[in-house]
């Protein structure tokens, strides 16, 4: 008989240790220090639409999405802001550019947070003192976000272009004003459309103080462009310890942002992984068609949230080893697959029968796991070419 000893599990492994920063709250979510990283994204709605607001908000909640961020461009979107913030499962960011009464009223509204962008508000410098009052006694978090496409005229001049220095001066200097005014409830963002620029700026920003990050790369693209810009960033700063919140910026639905942002996330072992695919890229060697077992075993799993790895090989040479290291596998040839279950070939079946007998097995071991309580934060299966 077998005696639990009850020891906990280690934790998994990551590149480095997060780095030190303080923590702030945006609404019930905590940002920094211990916090785990946040996942964001913004919706596509008019603000003043606020059923399809809302409605894209429960999308984005139902998917995984931490933090929200709405765009507040006219009064008619900041009078929408109150019944938004206050029906929204998740907490709500109000975007605001140009207008500062646009910041008071959001903070009036009940939201969470304030994005505010130096770059293109009118005298804002000057009214730091009255918003930093204001968040305070309202309890709302601001977050100071600096972008290369508006950056301030005087800094463009000085620097030629949205340099990473020049985005850091930006950042460091209205960090200061707010902390002059004794608020310390924010984050700070530089964002470029260049994941170079990008990550230089968030590694000489993260030397600079305390602050946490909220991290992004601007105008990223369309989805496939931008999935791999964000990925190659944030990669970059996250395995340095560098970023407390994120956002992936796609030209696609808001959903397939938060995706990306799981997934890059779960990669790098800073949010607990679902169920992964292992898939060989195939070759001369594969005698089945991997492409299409890998494609309907994705398709025949999506929605699964219990960390299962599941191996589909299609060769003789990595076949067997990958399948039996993960938790469900096959090693398929010669018109049959042998389908391993923990390291142990449990039956060899026909292929056309691999897919079906895979799903099988892949949802008696989930029940045998358990489902984890209302995580929404499952998503599409990870697939890893192996």
């Amino acid at each position: 008989m077998t005696v639990s000893l009850g020891l906990p599990a280690l934790p998994p492994p990551v590149l480095a240790p997060r780095r030190k920063t303080r923590k702030i709250k945006v609404g019930s979510v905590d940002v920094g220090g211990d916090a785990p990283v946040s996942v964001q994204s913004m919706t596509t709605t008019p603000t003043t639409n606020i059923n399809a607001t809302l409605q894209q908000i429960a999308e984005l909640t139902a998917t995984g999405c931490d933090i929200v961020r709405v765009a507040c461009p006219t009064n008619d979107d900041a009078e929408a802001l109150p019944i938004i913030a206050k029906k929204s499962q998740i907490p709500v960011i109000a975007d605001i550019h140009f207008q500062p009464k646009y910041v008071f009223a959001a903070i009036e509204a009940g939201c969470a947070a304030v994005r505010v962008n130096p770059g293109n508000i009118r005298k804002f410098d000057d009214q730091v003192k009255e918003i930093a009052q204001a968040a305070k006694d309202h309890g709302t978090s601001i977050r100071i976000g600096v972008n290369a496409g508006s950056l301030d005229p005087r800094l463009l001049a000085k620097y030629g272009k949205a340099t990473p220095e020049a985005l850091v001066e930006s950042a460091v200097w209205e960090a200061s004003l707010f902390e002059e005014h004794d608020f310390h409830d924010f984050k700070i963002s530089v964002k470029h459309n260049d994941p170079v620029v990008m990550v230089r700026a968030y590694e000489l920003l993260s030397e600079r103080g305390d602050w946490p990050l909220h991290l992004g790369v601007t105008e990223a693209g369309p989805a496939f462009q931008g999935t791999i810009k964000s990925a190659t960033a944030f990669g970059a700063l996250l395995s340095k310890g560098i970023g407390d919140t994120i956002r992936v910026s796609l030209s696609a639905p808001p959903v397939e942002e938060v995706k990306v942002g799981i997934q890059i996330l779960q990669s790098l072992n800073l949010r607990p992984r679902k169920l992964e695919i292992v898939s060989c890229p195939s070759c001369g060697r594969a005698q089945v068609d991997v492409y299409s077992l890998a494609e309907a075993v994705t398709e025949g799993l999506e929605g699964m949230s219990v960390p299962l790895r599941v191996a589909v090989m299609g060769c003789v040479v990595n076949g067997p080893g990958e399948a039996r290291e993960a938790d469900l596998g096959v090693a398929s040839g010669n018109g049959k697959g042998q389908i391993f279950v923990r390291g142990e070939v449990i039956k060899t079946v026909p292929e056309h029968d691999i897919v079906a007998t895979l799903i099988e097995e892949a949802n008696r071991l989930a029940a045998e796991m358990g489902e984890p309580e209302d995580d929404a934060s499952a998503g599409a299966p990870v697939v890893t070419v192996s």
